[in-house]
C-alpha cells in the first residue's frame, strides 16, 4: 500500500464474498467483479463502457452481469457529488440512486462513493510502482494527503491522518473560482467568462480545459496553428490532438505548458487548504499519457510559488499514480470493507 487507509471496519468480515465495483465517469465507466480470496480480492471480470451509450447505470450493470451469478455488494466510485446515496454524474445528464440500483438488482446492498473518494481509498492498494515521482519531498513528515485527477473534469479529494491511518473524503473543489495570477491568466478568465460564467479551476484543468485554453491563444491570441494540427483535429479527440502535437506546433506546446502550470498552482492551493504534509497525488488519465512533457522543475517552480508557505510546499512529496484502475480498485476495498 501507498499509505494506511481507514476504512468503516477495521477488519473486513469473514467469509467469502463477490464485489462488483465500479469507476464510474462523465466519459467512461468500468465495472469489474471481485472475488475475496485470503484476505485479498481478485478480479474475475472486467470491462470498459462509454457512459452515454446507456440509459442508465441500471441498465449497463445489467448487461455486464448476464449471465453471472448476483455479487454480495455493488460498489461504485462515481464522479459528482454524492448525496443520501444519490448522486447526478456532474458533466452528463446521467442520475444514480443507490436504492434503485439495490432494487433492481435483488435489494444487493448498493454503496455509492464520489470517484476521487474512491481513488483515495485506492491508494490502499498500490505500490509505488504505481507513481511517477515529480518530487520526493520530505518522507518522515506525517499528515493530510490530497489527490486532484484532472480528466473529463476536476477530481479533487482529501484524507485526513489520525496518526495511524487516512480517512479519505470527497470534495467538490474543482469547481472552486480560477485565480488568474497575470494578465495572460486575466485574459483567459474573461475569454471563459464570456463563454461560461463561472470560471472554475475544472475549465483550465481538464481534458476540455486543454481545449479551452488552445481556443483562446488562437481565437483571442492570435496564435497560428499549423494547417496539419487544424486537420487533424477534425472528427478527433481535440485534447489528444494537442498533447500529441506539442513537438510541432508551437500552439499546442504553450497549451500543454499553461495547463501544466495551472495543475501545479491548484494541486498547490488543495495542499495549502488541506495541510496535506502526506504529500499530494495526482490522479486522472491525463498525465499517464503525457509524462513526457511533465518537466519536473518547472512543475514544482509553479507548485511552490505561494509567497510565505513556500517552505512547506517544497517539503511535500508530489506524485503522479500511473494506474488508472486506482478509482476501480478503492471502490471495490471499499465496499469489501463496508459490507
Amino acid at each position: 500500500m501507498l499509505i494506511p487507509i481507514a476504512f468503516p471496519r477495521l477488519t473486513p468480515p469473514p467469509g467469502q464474498c463477490t464485489i462488483l465495483a465500479g469507476d464510474v465517469g462523465g466519459t467512461k465507466t468500468d465495472l469489474a467483479i471481485f472475488r475475496r480470496d485470503d484476505a485479498t480480492l481478485t478480479s474475475v471480470k472486467q470491462a470498459q463502457f462509454k457512459t452515454r451509450e446507456f440509459p442508465g447505470l441500471i441498465q449497463m450493470i445489467a448487461y455486464f452481469l448476464e449471465g453471472e451469478n448476483m455479487p454480495d455488494v455493488i460498489s461504485l466510485g462515481v464522479a459528482g457529488p454524492v448525496q443520501d446515496g444519490k448522486v447526478c454524474i456532474t458533466n452528463i445528464p446521467m442520475a444514480v440512486d443507490s436504492f434503485d440500483i439495490s432494487k433492481h438488482f435483488s435489494h444487493v446492498p448498493v454503496l455509492l462513493v464520489n470517484d476521487l473518494e474512491a481513488t483515495a481509498y485506492g491508494l490502499f492498494a498500490l505500490t509505488p510502482r504505481d507513481t511517477f515521482v515529480i518530487h520526493e519531498g520530505k518522507k518522515a513528515i506525517r499528515g493530510n494527503v490530497a489527490v486532484i485527477a484532472p480528466g473529463t473534469g476536476l477530481g479533487e479529494a482529501g484524507l485526513y491522518s489520525d496518526g495511524n491511518a487516512s480517512h479519505p473524503f470527497a470534495t467538490e473543489g474543482g469547481h472552486c473560482d480560477f485565480a488568474p495570477r497575470n494578465e495572460l491568466d486575466t485574459d483567459l478568465y474573461m475569454y471563459l467568462h464570456k463563454k461560461f460564467g463561472h470560471v472554475s479551476w475544472e475549465r483550465v484543468v481538464s481534458g476540455p480545459g486543454i481545449c479551452n485554453i488552445y481556443d483562446f491563444l488562437v481565437n483571442e491570441k492570435q496564435r497560428k496553428p499549423s494547417l496539419l494540427i487544424t486537420e487533424k483535429m477534425q472528427g478527433h479527440d481535440r485534447a489528444a490532438m494537442i498533447t500529441k502535437n506539442t513537438d510541432t506546433c508551437p500552439v499546442c506546446k504553450e497549451t500543454i505548458e499553461l495547463f501544466m502550470r495551472y495543475l501545479a498552482e491548484e494541486s498547490a492551493n488543495l495542499v495549502l487548504k488541506f495541510k496535506a504534509t502526506g504529500g499530494v497525488f495526482i490522479a486522472g488519465g491525463i498525465l499517464p499519457q503525457i509524462l513526457q512533457l511533465v518537466q519536473k522543475d518547472i512543475f514544482m517552480t509553479c507548485f511552490c510559488d505561494s509567497g510565505r508557505l513556500k517552505t512547506l510546499l517544497q517539503d511535500v512529496p508530489v506524485k503522479i499514480i500511473l494506474n488508472r484502475e486506482a478509482a476501480l480498485l478503492g471502490a471495490a476495498w471499499y465496499g469489501f470493507y463496508s459490507r
